[in-house]
């Protein structure tokens, strides 16, 4: 290591120790930010009100073509505050936790409350709903930040992916190392906070030459440092998904078989819970309304949340209103069980709440038990979708139609890729003719479900 390397490591390494030590005081100072905000709010007249403030620092390092593009260093703290006079609600976001600052937002959230009209849904959650005691959700698991660690293993991500001679240009690869600790409280005396780190890693390559140019990716997000896919896995996993790409063709407008790889195949999902959410419910714009107890899936099909799981990646053991959360089952053997509702939903539908403020944590669904490969032979012929363009669906109708690209598959093999695409269906008619679900599960995100093959879709072409 020359002579200025060593200047900067020691510069960055006094940094460090020096803006660690911030953020172990800004843990240690939120619970009394928190009691501060609440005292003065209760002072200058809110008849209640709830906070999160959190603070958060990260490292980014990006190597693009051999060298490094980016080092980012970042450092934050923020805090949201909701006061209420009677049904009058006024919200603050600053992030400055001075003791001025923090005053002013009382001040502004305040005055804001007076604007707005009386919503006799508004407040607090219940007070006998909250959250009394947990275990550790175990979200915490820290390592030093490391520039020269980070830049070396970009390098070699980048570099395993581009040894093949097609690969021809890179839009970088990456490592990022983040913490944050996140408190939340409000003035039915409940406080809670939890910390957390993230590790992730990705590359982004490019193929081919002109017009025949391809580009694709991989990447991995862990808690923890150790679970993180080696530099070398990530760069040439995303080296092979670019080169199976080169020389799409197009194909004419049919109806097929269509299975929506491990990595999409969330996306579904999504447009479920989206559906049944408290706030597409009361404002009538969810194709799912009023459907509770009736049958969406085909029997084999359960989807449900687990948010204490140690390690989760969304796992916590309050949702954002301070209640505890609980294991939900949404859909239990294809049939509609509960929708996902925060208590202002719950208030507006009538119901009770599901402790989903925030939305569902640790989402899963039920497999049929087929590999990737049995998938694809159940397949048959049809198209394999592996990456998702636009937004063309119709909430309230379940109207789907979105941009796609992927591959013909014949006899349950891959043929060639294909690109230029558009599949469309209906929401509610995709769901009940689910055919299987993969046990290739990816578990980098909040939902998590192997692939799904759908009976029959709209596939448009050339």
């Amino acid at each position: 290591m020359s002579q200025d390397q060593n200047q900067s490591q020691n510069r960055f390494s006094a940094a460090n120790t020096e803006l660690s030590e911030q953020m172990e005081n800004w843990q240690q100072q939120l619970p009394s930010c928190a009691d501060k905000v609440l005292q003065l709010a209760k002072q200058k007249g809110a008849t209640s009100a709830e906070l999160s403030v959190g603070a958060s620092r990260g490292l980014s390092v990006n190597a693009r073509m051999s060298e490094v593009e980016t080092v980012e260093f970042n450092q934050d703290q923020s805090l949201s505050l909701t006061l209420y006079q009677g049904q009058r609600k006024g919200h603050v976001s600053i992030t400055d936790l001075t003791d001025q600052a923090l005053e002013q937002a009382v001040d502004m959230a305040l005055a804001f409350a007076e604007h707005t009209a009386e919503d006799p849904f508004a407040g607090l959650a219940s007070a006998e709903l909250m959250a009394e005691s947990w275990q550790d959700p175990e979200l915490y698991y820290p390592k030093p930040f490391d520039v020269d660690q980070l830049v070396d293993l970009s390098l070699v991500c980048e570099s395993s992916g581009r040894q093949d001679s097609r690969i021809t240009n890179s839009d970088g690869a990456g490592f990022h190392i983040g913490e944050r600790t996140s408190l939340y409280a409000n003035s039915h005396g409940f406080q809670g906070q939890l910390w957390g780190t993230n590790y992730s890693a990705s590359c982004v390559l490019i193929a081919g030459e002109g017009d025949q140019m391809q580009r694709d990716y991989w990447y991995d997000s862990q808690r923890q440092w150790d679970l993180l896919s080696s530099p070398e896995v990530i760069g040439q996993k995303a080296a092979e998904r670019t080169l199976m790409r080169l020389n799409p063709q197009k194909i004419s407008t049919r109806k097929v078989p269509v299975l929506f790889a491990a990595e999409v195949a969330s996306g579904l999902l999504s447009h479920l819970m989206g559906a049944i959410s408290g706030g597409s419910l009361y404002r009538n714009a969810s194709f799912l309304k009023d459907r509770l107890g009736e049958q969406l899936f085909p029997d084999f099909v359960s989807v449900f949340e687990q948010p204490h799981l140690k390690g989760g990646v969304a796992s916590a053991p309050y949702d954002q209103e301070g209640i505890a959360t609980r294991d939900n089952v949404f859909v239990a053997d294809g049939v509609l069980q509960q929708y996902m509702l925060g208590s202002y939903s719950a208030r507006k539908l009538g119901l009770e709440t599901t402790a989903n403020a925030g939305g569902a944590r640790n989402l899963r669904v039920s497999s049929t038990g087929e590999s990737y490969d049995q998938i694809l032979s159940k397949l048959g012929t049809g198209l394999l979708v592996t990456e998702l363009m636009g937004q063309g669906v119709n909430m309230v109708t379940g109207d789907y139609s979105r941009g796609a690209a992927g591959f013909w598959v014949e006899n349950g093999v891959i043929q060639y890729p294909v690109h230029e695409i558009t599949i469309a269906g209906n929401l509610q008619d995709m769901f009940s003719h689910i055919v299987a679900i993969g046990s290739d599960v990816d578990t980098r995100g909040n939902t998590q479900t192997g692939s799904i093959l759908i009976e029959q879709m709209s596939v448009a072409g050339a």
